[in-house]
């Protein structure tokens, strides 16, 4: 294949917004998700993209901006979730599953008994290749204002994600804290709604995290390669859609999964090598 052919999906408009719209939103997505991975709300960021579709649905009704109802249904499933675990003795996975699948049952039917001409695939599923400059501009401000923060106070979420009490000893507001990571994950939905969509926008919440988690030692090379991984795969799955004939948002999941798969392998091999040579110093200690 020449030179030309291999830069022919630059060559188009849609493919040049997609190719932006996925390098926009990466890196925040892929710091965020390293938190919840680490804080073990990875169900929260599932819960939450679900949860926004009757904001949605209602924001279309009212005639506002949908990312606003998008924003404002997340955080009220966020704070639901938080208030029901604290206040019963069901565990917060529960109240999660029955959250965010209420809601995503609420905003379907919601959906359904509208008549609008918004797809809901599009919505469910995103579509890259009809990013609009609006929505460029929108997951940019959110995408640098997310990323700023997260990097400004990388270090407080750390520590609330590993040890809440200890935060709080130190002097940092837990609450704060809390409710700070839920907005930052509420915004960072918000900003990848247009492109992935709801559904798939789960992944980008949880596989870059679990892929700097398996491979890196220290939180900041998480970071580095979470991010790594995450915009390899949103510019890789947007090129590589246009070959396949594919929809470019599945094209990046499923590359996303194959890095996890990718680094659990690795990860397995590595602890299988030091278990070898952690028996073979056990049975022989003049040669350890």
């Amino acid at each position: 294949m020449s030179l030309d052919e291999l830069l022919l999906p630059l060559q188009f408009a849609f493919m040049q917004n997609a190719l932006l719209i996925g390098a926009i939103v990466a890196v925040p997505t892929a710091m965020l998700s390293c938190f919840l991975v680490l804080k073990g709300w990875s169900l929260m960021g599932d819960a939450v993209s679900h949860a926004i579709l009757p904001g949605v649905v209602v924001a279309h009704v009212l005639g506002l901006p949908l990312l606003v109802g998008a924003f404002a249904a997340g955080m009220g499933c966020a704070l639901l979730t938080g208030f029901l675990s604290a206040n019963s003795r069901v565990k917060q996975d529960t109240v999660m599953g029955v959250v965010f699948s209420g809601m995503f049952g609420v905003g379907i039917v919601m959906f359904a008994a509208v008549e609008t001409d918004v797809h809901l695939d599009h919505i469910l599923f995103g579509d890259m290749l009809g990013i609009t400059p609006e929505a460029l501009r929108t997951a940019a401000v959110i995408s640098a204002v997310t990323g700023a923060v997260l990097l400004a106070k990388w270090k407080d979420f750390l520590l609330h994600a590993f040890d809440p009490a200890q935060a709080q000893a130190c002097g940092l507001n837990g609450a704060w804290l809390h409710y700070g990571m839920l907005t930052l994950l509420s915004l960072t939905i918000v900003a990848v709604l247009s492109s992935v969509g709801l559904i798939l926008a789960v992944a980008l919440l949880i596989a870059p995290g679990a892929i700097g988690f398996l491979t890196a030692r220290r939180f900041a090379g998480m970071m580095m390669v979470a991010s790594g991984a995450t915009l390899a795969a949103m510019l890789g799955g947007a090129y590589l859609s246009f070959w396949l004939d594919s929809a470019p948002a599945p094209t990046v999941v499923l590359l996303l999964t194959g890095m996890f798969l990718a680094a659990f392998a690795a990860r397995m091999r590595a602890n299988r090598r030091a278990s070898a040579k952690t028996g073979a110093a056990a049975a022989d200690p003049a040669a350890a």
